[in-house]
């Protein structure tokens, strides 16, 4: 496990790797993984999937923080980055990892960027592996923040607020803001004390935006996906995500890519359903 401040124009990426407990493999390609947010950085996707080095023969994984970030800071005085930016940014981690074609591993926004880092640069990308993929159509977006509203009124999550509300005097501080940041992302999980073992984050708003705004309001990233069918692809979407599964469906119908729905699971597999996820990766990886 290392880290390393990667260079880029008018900022800093903060790039992390793992490599498997025995030895690095020869021969195995390496794996990127970019997180969602967007706004975000890389350590909520932590520890959990640093498995992913040790999946069946092994392979480095690399993780970074997008521009921005607190580990990721940007040159004084620049806007938040759009996508245009960000696409550019994957090109430069790979770049870095020195490999001609990357295998993409992309959760939630990082399965969009992932694909539309494919759209721009498919010369570059050997597999696809888009797990809990944001929408790909601003239409299902709208749809999709509809969903989170009405899951943050379910009795198991109004159960959870009471829960915690009792334990808040004799919480420390650091639990006491563990468990407002699992209230705050408990309508992503099937079942919401899930939340408690997830890494908090916090989502830099002005980043969030900048993406969304170079999106534009009525993007709609479909028409390009079907360039992407040569490319094999993974989509694996749990069933009970408020991202709807029909969205992934549809990517997983236009790239030709196999879908894993994950029964019983929402929007974090890593947590509600490791083993069928892993096993999954295992698989498409070897």
């Amino acid at each position: 496990m290392g880290s390393f401040l990667l260079p880029v124009a008018k900022a800093q990426l903060h790039v992390e790797w793992v490599f498997p407990q025995n030895e690095q493999p020869k021969n195995q390609p390496p794996v990127l993984i970019l997180h969602g947010g967007p706004g975000a950085d890389s350590r909520y996707l932590r520890p959990q999937l640093d498995r992913v080095a040790d999946l069946g023969a092994g392979r480095p994984i690399y993780f970074y923080d997008q521009r921005g970030a607190d580990r990721s800071p940007q040159d004084e005085g620049e806007d938040p980055p759009s996508v245009a930016i960000h696409v550019e940014d994957v090109d430069a981690v790979r770049r870095y990892i020195g490999v001609d074609k990357v295998r993409l591993l992309g959760y939630s926004w990082g399965a969009l960027l992932s694909m539309l880092y494919a759209t721009k640069y498919p010369q570059h990308v050997e597999k696809l592996i888009l797990l809990s993929p944001a929408p790909a159509t601003a239409e299902v977006r709208q749809s999709y923040q509809r969903r989170m509203t009405e899951a943050m009124q379910r009795p198991s999550v109004i159960a959870l607020r009471d829960e915690l509300a009792r334990l808040r005097e004799t919480a420390t501080p650091e639990q006491q803001r563990r468990h407002r940041f699992a209230l705050a992302v408990s309508s992503y999980f099937v079942n919401p004390r899930r939340a408690l073992e997830l890494t908090p984050f916090l989502v830099k708003q002005r980043l969030e935006e900048a993406i969304w705004k170079s999106l534009g309001p009525q993007f709609d990233l479909r028409p390009k996906l079907h360039e992407l069918a040569h490319i094999p692809t993974l989509v694996i979407h749990g069933t009970d995500d408020v991202i709807p599964i029909e969205s992934a469906a549809e990517t997983a119908r236009i790239l030709s890519a196999e879908l894993v729905a994950l029964a019983d699971c929402g929007h974090v597999p890593y947590i509600e359903a490791p083993e069928p996820l892993f096993a999954a990766l295992t698989r498409f990886l070897a």
